[in-house]
């Protein structure tokens, strides 16, 4: 009887389970073909005939001024000069500026000027990938916002090829397979990573670990299990693209892990403005009467300015004792929304407290030509985010001809800050002790071994210039050209 009534169930339950089945995948087919119909109304052919090809860099903060911005823009004018029948559509939610104040600031910003117009398509619901909207759950909640928002910049342009420049790899199934696009993308830094496991597993305390977790062995297992199921996910998206590009060897190391689609995947350096900078010429720093450490970073949580403040404000402490030259820590981003803006004023409080508010200026959302500048004046180049993805500011730095100091992790550790045929190109450090020996040890070197330093460091930054960016972008995105 049991048996007999089980059947009765599960039998309709299956019937029912299939038809719904089918009835998703003609729906998803449906609206498949309505967006490639939208997509062949919407995009005429031009004066010669053939339809353009739309190229669709998904890239919500395309106005931001940080290092995947000049990803961004390297790769489109690399397209531009490589295919005459490419029109290139990027996706933003920078609504508070128009396509031609954009471009110019791309320009202004990181003196790239681009051989063609490029079209913006300005969405309008971007604030559902804010952190800010999801206290709680927030990679899953900007994942699945980020999906909405891809659906947004679907139905307003359907490309051909699409690519993800900002890390939203959960857009990628949607647009090939709803979009019926071939999809490429450039990670910048792994939405997940085996690190992150690890800090939550070891119960420690960062900036996307709070304490409360930390201190909670059963939050902590909680946290654990919600990461796995989400690493799991983040791997089946990701292994959707056609193409993949990584920009670090640290980086390749995770989404090789996550994604396991190896044969599609290749390190592709981030351009660096390595010219303009190597422009500069490298003279022995004589000065002893004031050095300034430049740090050159978005003001975002992870690139751990306070750190750099609290060990500018140890050095300054113990170099007090004695009589030493002045010095001057020049903290140089952009800021990408209110949030990064009270970040700052945050900062601003950090060194009033600890007594260098004198001896710290902030520079945001500089002219390309003033950062230069102080690159070129400056004696020691600062960067302190742990298990940073690459790092263009660091390369910035060592081209422009400071002797840099890095976290020992992440890209400096792996490709950048690295010996150059034996010889020393900068410094890594860990912690507030360590960085505040370190800016210590490299001011007391003397003009003649840090010139050294110097010089060793610029021959090493060519790998990472545009050129070799551009040669490796195409070879990469070939197979979506096809």
């Amino acid at each position: 009887a049991c048996f007999r009534l089980l059947c009765s169930l599960l039998i309709p339950a299956l019937f029912l389970s299939g038809i719904l089945c089918v009835g998703l995948v003609v729906l998803l087919w449906g609206i498949r073909l309505w967006i490639q119909q939208r997509k062949n109304q919407l995009n005429s052919a031009g004066e010669d005939g053939k339809r353009p090809l739309l190229v669709g860099f998904f890239h919500p903060y395309c106005n931001a001024g940080g290092g995947g911005e000049r990803v961004l823009w390297c790769a489109i004018r690399t397209l531009q000069k490589k295919y005459k029948n490419v029109v290139c559509v990027v996706y933003t939610g920078d609504r508070d500026a128009t396509g031609e104040e954009i471009v110019e600031g791309a320009f202004r910003r990181f003196n790239i000027k681009l051989p063609h117009p490029v079209k913006f398509v300005f969405l309008e619901k971007r604030y559902l990938v804010e952190a800010s909207l999801y206290p709680h759950f927030t990679l899953l909640g900007q994942s699945l916002g980020s999906v909405l928002l891809g659906w947004e910049a679907l139905l307003k342009c359907a490309p051909d090829i699409y690519i993800d420049s900002m890390g939203y790899a959960f857009t990628l199934p949607l647009f090939k397979y709803l979009g019926g696009c071939r999809v490429g993308c450039y990670v910048h830094y792994p939405t997940i990573s085996t690190d992150m496991l690890s800090v939550v597993r070891n119960q420690d305390t960062r900036f996307n670990n709070a304490a409360f977790i930390t201190s909670s062995p059963l939050f902590s297992k909680l946290k654990l299990v919600y990461y796995y199921f989400f690493a799991f996910m983040y791997g089946l998206v990701g292994s959707c693209s056609d193409v993949i590009m990584v920009n670090s060897s640290w980086t390749l190391n995770h989404i090789l892990s996550l994604w396991r689609a190896g044969a599609c995947t290749s390190v592709v350096y981030p351009p660096c403005d390595v010219q303009t900078f190597l422009d500069i010429p490298l003279e022995e720093k004589k000065s002893t009467t004031e050095h300034s450490i430049v740090s050159v970073s978005q003001f975002r949580p992870e690139k751990d300015h306070v750190l750099q403040i609290r060990a500018f404000a140890k050095l300054l402490k113990e170099q007090r004792v004695g009589q030493q030259p002045s010095l001057k820590l020049i903290l140089i981003g952009g800021c990408r929304n209110q949030q990064d803006e009270e970040r700052v004023k945050s900062l601003k409080r950090l060194c009033e407290e600890l007594g260098v508010g004198n001896d710290v200026m902030f520079r945001i959302n500089i002219p390309f030509e003033e950062l230069k500048r102080h690159l070129a004046e400056a004696t020691i180049g600062l960067h302190t985010m742990w298990n940073e993805h690459f790092g263009i500011g660091v390369v910035e730095c060592m081209a422009a001809g400071t002797v840099i100091l890095a976290h020992n992790s992440g890209g400096p550790k792996l490709d950048i800050v690295v010996p150059h045929e034996g010889h020393t190109t900068g410094f890594l450090a860990e912690n507030e002790d360590t960085y505040a020996e370190t800016m210590a040890y490299i001011l007391t070197l003397s003009p003649e071994k840090r010139l050294e330093i110097r010089e060793n460091a610029r021959r090493s930054v060519h790998r990472f210039s545009g050129q070799h960016f551009e040669e490796t972008f195409l070879l990469s995105v070939e197979p979506l050209f096809k």
